[in-house]
């Protein structure tokens, strides 16, 4: 083939990107491009957003790499149903090769640019990418994609092949600089304003994510001891690189694999990996099953009535700003809130509490993160809240309800998280740290911090919410026994 365009999404780096590999191995002639797409960042707040920044940083740097190579990238500020066949028909490209995407919204897209592009004679092809595993590559022997993750892990892990981490190397075609390679533009010409990344921590790129992929191979085999603590520097801190490619996900499948996550004593290997099986595993349901964008995975969980009116509308309010008055809900909200990162386990804490103890429906959390996180994953958010709520693919019973304190003392023992977001709190002994509403008055002004002044007072008691969340869900099970609240 002559020549080929590659569109850029969430695949922003220059290696092992398999729609590049691929059009260098099949075209003499590569052209390579990114449209920012009106419909996606053209309704997020103007006054700044961190992921439109971290997109145009990293574009910055895929552009110098490409460049290196002789290319460069033709970058647009519009909607792809119009560029990218309008950029063929101008390169004269015989087809446009991408990365698959699973949301349907994206999905939609490409239906739409492929037909447009098939009218003028020009071909598409997506490639895997974002994914280990993906489409018919893993199913039950009834040929049915699965609902319960265990049995996917199980299975994804059986059907894994050497060649399924291994990198995508192109060879054979050469890379283009179109006159039409004008460079990044700026944010304030996208609309936007700078948010302060590397304040934050946050490297975008490839770059960033060598570093922090390299941050994390000496901590790796902790990782299963670590990975729960928020105070502790557990986990790999990758996700916002994995959600935009800037690094890929088949390496760090290579990392895990050569660090022995194949064997059982290999305990830290093996849970990242496995953690990477989740995220196969949520693209799969919601390639599978795309009505969990906007309803419950099992539709009987819809049946469900959640708390609405003015009191529902301010403890919504509350658990958004971080004043539910349980410390470590409200430290982890105010660590979203200010720097677009919340841990995974205190993803799961604060949307049991919202679901659970306030009886409000997951669909506005999970609203509320995808504006937030730094790392939003359509996929990974949608699982995470259905499976907080129970409404989503969870082997585990419906009466699951975390217990914010018993969470709180087992995961923060110190407190060292909550004092860091909530550093009113800083006197307040380790024997309170977790439920200040337990000290006595003098207690309270000994430290000065008084329960409903300093700090709120619990919005609800948790006994209490955990007995009417029952009541709730008896719609959809009735006569199971309750558990414990962990």
């Amino acid at each position: 083939m002559e020549s080929i365009l590659v569109w850029f999404r969430r695949d922003l780096r220059d290696y092992d990107q398999a729609a590049l590999c691929e059009a260098l191995r099949r075209a003499s002639r590569v052209h390579c491009a990114f449209v920012f797409d009106r419909e996606i960042i053209d309704p997020l707040p103007r006054s700044g957003d961190r992921r439109v920044e971290f997109i145009r940083e990293s574009l910055l740097e895929l552009d110098r790499a490409l460049r290196a190579r002789g290319g460069a990238l033709i970058v647009r500020h519009g909607c792809p149903r119009g560029e990218i066949p309008l950029l063929a028909r101008q390169l004269g490209v015989r087809a446009v090769f991408a990365n698959r995407d699973y949301e349907p919204q994206a999905r939609q897209r490409d239906a739409a640019v492929a037909a447009a592009l098939r009218a003028e004679g020009i071909g598409f092809e997506l490639f895997k990418d974002q994914a280990v595993l993906d489409g018919e590559e893993v199913l039950t022997q009834a040929g049915r994609p699965y609902t319960v993750f265990t049995p996917y892990r199980n299975a994804w892990l059986k059907r894994l092949r050497e060649d399924d981490w291994q990198a995508h190397c192109g060879h054979g075609g050469c890379l283009v600089a179109s006159p039409m390679a004008v460079g990044v533009p700026a944010l304030a010409d996208l609309g936007f304003a700078e948010t302060g990344l590397r304040a934050l921590g946050i490297v975008p790129g490839m770059s960033g994510g060598r570093q922090r992929l390299q941050d994390f191979v000496g901590r790796l085999a902790l990782y299963r001891q670590q990975r729960d603590f928020p105070a502790v520097k557990g986990v790999s801190y990758l996700s916002v690189h994995l959600r935009f490619g800037t690094v890929s996900v088949r390496e760090l499948v290579a990392l895990a694999i050569a660090a022995g996550a194949l064997r059982p004593e290999a305990e830290g290997a093996a849970t990242w990996l496995s953690e990477l099986v989740w995220r196969d595993f949520y693209f799969m349901i919601l390639d599978r099953f795309p009505h969990v964008v906007e309803r419950s995975f099992r539709p009987e969980y819809d049946a469900i009535t959640w708390e609405q009116g003015a009191a529902a509308e301010q403890s919504f309010a509350d658990w958004c700003a971080g004043r539910t008055g349980y410390p470590l809900v409200d430290a982890a909200m105010r660590q979203i809130n200010g720097t677009g990162y919340m841990h995974n386990r205190l993803r799961m804490l604060v949307a049991s509490f919202l679901t659970k103890d306030l009886g409000i429906d997951w669909r506005l959390g999970e609203a509320y993160f995808a504006r937030q996180l730094n790392d939003f994953d359509l996929a990974a958010n949608n699982g995470g809240w259905q499976w907080a709520a129970s409404t989503g693919c969870d082997a585990q019973p419906w009466f699951r309800i975390f217990n914010p304190v018993t969470q709180s003392e087992r995961f923060d023992p110190g407190g060292r998280f909550i004092r860091r977001y909530l550093p009113e709190l800083a006197a307040v002994p380790d024997r309170f740290i977790h439920a200040p509403w337990r000290m006595s008055a003098a207690e309270q002004a000994a430290c000065g911090v008084r329960v409903g002044r300093e700090t709120p007072a619990p919005l609800v008691d948790h006994a209490e919410a955990r007995r009417r969340t029952l009541q709730r869900y008896a719609v959809v099970k009735r006569g199971a026994v309750p558990g414990r609240g962990r």
